[in-house]
């Protein structure tokens, strides 16, 4: 049977119209749920670490941690160069900071040449000494300050961890070019520390932000700038991004995870606001901690061993008495 070409030019129609109308109906992906739980989301120990890769050769790493009876996870990201690999932030101890790097290098045989110090705290340096001994590291003056007072201290534990000290210092930005790759080494702000650095891809529109962005986790404070972290948060909200990674929490989808960045910056900002009215009210401190209502972050994690720390270390800033670096 020959077909006429309007009866052609019909059925082209017809059958685009019922595949755009098969795609309009195909059902959304699932929204993650809203938790930095593993366990609430459906996760047992056993499925971590977690890798996903965010770009060509830009990797995150998940790995569980716990504090108290609570479990959660420490990201940190890597990218893979025709000449090296880059780490943002270790691991909290020398065996989960050797697994990241075994994870590594299934992926790669390019040895870690970089380790960025994101934040100076121990859940993410305290691994350090396991990195290749030729590694450079990288940190702000602030954070090298912190550490090579660690590394210093006459009590320190023989047993404890040796203490990593960068020599490559960055106090507002450095680009480094790996295997034609730019990488930019930011620092926005004093924020969850003094001296917290970002990792920008600025090719693949990519931001690690380690510990100033905690995934549905309750801001941690006993290091932090509070009005300086909302600040630097908004700073991190203006530059060209599609995926926000965060230090602490699950890494979602880049649509998620900046929905997730704008609700973690007014969770700062309503830990900071609840602070200053009971501050403003007269209420000491030691009272204020048990006043302090949080509304929904209640359920976020971390919520029963940070929620004092928050309220001390804004009644801090607000008396003028956070340190100077």
């Amino acid at each position: 049977m020959r077909v006429r070409p309007a009866q052609a030019a019909a059925a082209i129609c017809t059958t685009t119209l019922l595949a755009l109308a098969l795609a309009c109906a195909a059902p959304a992906p699932p929204d993650p749920i809203r938790t930095a739980d593993p366990y609430a989301r459906g996760y047992a120990d056993d499925d971590f670490p977690r890798v996903q890769e965010l770009g060509p050769g830009v990797y995150s790493y998940e790995q569980l941690r716990s504090a108290g009876e609570e479990r959660f996870t420490t990201v940190s990201m890597f990218v893979v160069t025709d000449t090296g690999v880059l780490v943002a932030d270790g691991q909290g101890s020398p065996e989960e900071t050797r697994r990241l790097i075994d994870t590594i290098a299934t992926l790669t045989d390019q040895p870690i040449t970089h380790v960025v110090v994101c934040s100076d705290h121990g859940d993410h340096t305290a691994g350090n000494s396991e990195f290749p001994a030729d590694a450079r590291f990288y940190a702000h003056p602030t954070s090298q300050a912190v550490l090579q007072a660690a590394a210093d201290n006459p009590i320190r534990p023989a047993t404890a961890p040796s203490v990593i000290v960068p020599t490559e210092l960055v106090e507002t930005s450095e680009t480094l070019l790996l295997g034609g790759r730019e990488i930019r080494l930011l620092f926005l702000g004093r924020a969850h520390t003094g001296g917290d650095l970002v990792v920008h891809l600025p090719a693949e529109k990519i931001l690690f932000m380690s510990e100033a962005y905690l995934n549905r986790v309750f801001p941690a404070m006993r290091s932090a700038y509070p009005s300086e972290w909302v600040a630097m948060i908004e700073a991190a909200q203006a530059m060209d991004i599609d995926t926000y990674v965060p230090g602490h929490g699950f890494v979602d989808s880049p649509e998620v995870l900046a929905e997730e960045l704008e609700t973690y910056r007014r969770a700062m900002v309503q830990v900071i606001e609840e602070a200053t009215r009971l501050h403003a009210a007269g209420v000491a401190l030691e009272d204020a901690v048990g006043q302090a209502e949080f509304g929904e972050l209640e359920t976020w994690s971390l919520r029963s061993s940070q929620g004092a720390r928050a309220v001390g270390r804004v009644y801090m800033e607000l008396n003028g008495e956070l340190p100077p670096g």
